[in-house]
């Protein structure tokens, strides 16, 4: 088994990580957020993949072999729809801190009013 992919995943995570604490801008937050949530995406796929394994597709025929996980695969798309959202409404909040305090400097929005 490759050490690899988790390798890749921690790499990534650790990239999206610095992103956001060395950022001066909302929407760079953002996008560095979700690259860190993507690392859970190869995580998960490393986690289900099986090395010679078929797709999980039966209708009436019986696995003869080795068979990638489906749960993991499910979880896979269910975090892709959940970075999405997250993403989506995270970008939203930054334009409304711009609409409403003209900056998205995260060092201009200290004081509150």
């Amino acid at each position: 088994m490759s050490h690899l992919p988790y390798l890749a995943a921690g790499w990534i995570l650790l990239a999206g990580i610095f992103g956001m604490v060395t950022s001066r801008n909302l929407v760079h937050v953002v996008v560095c957020l979700s690259v860190t949530q993507s690392a859970t995406y190869v995580l998960l796929l490393t986690i289900g993949y099986r090395k010679g394994g078929t797709a999980p597709v039966f209708s009436d025929i019986k696995p003869t072999g080795k068979v990638a996980d489906p749960v993991v695969q499910a979880m896979t798309l269910t975090d892709i729809v959940v970075n999405a959202t997250a993403t989506a409404l995270l970008l939203a909040l930054a334009v409304q801190v711009a609409k409403r305090r003209g900056t998205i400097d995260p060092d201009e929005l200290r004081p509150l009013e």
